[in-house]
């Protein structure tokens, strides 16, 4: 189940993020540091789902 999560939420976030960086001016600068941040950003929110997922049935500590 936490798979189906991962890919539904990276899917989003690619969407997201594509859609985004179309947006952007055409400053190379601007466009580094984006894409920097949203590479990286991703792992934040999916660190919980990972955690969940590691976790199984044992009991929480």
């Amino acid at each position: 189940m936490a798979a189906v999560g991962v890919l539904a939420f990276l899917g989003f976030y690619i969407w997201a993020a594509a859609t985004l960086a179309d947006r952007l001016p055409d400053v190379r600068w601007v466009q580094l540091i984006y894409f920097v941040v949203v590479g990286t950003a991703w792992g934040v929110p999916i660190m919980p789902l990972l955690w969940w997922a590691e976790r199984g049935d044992r009991p929480r500590r």
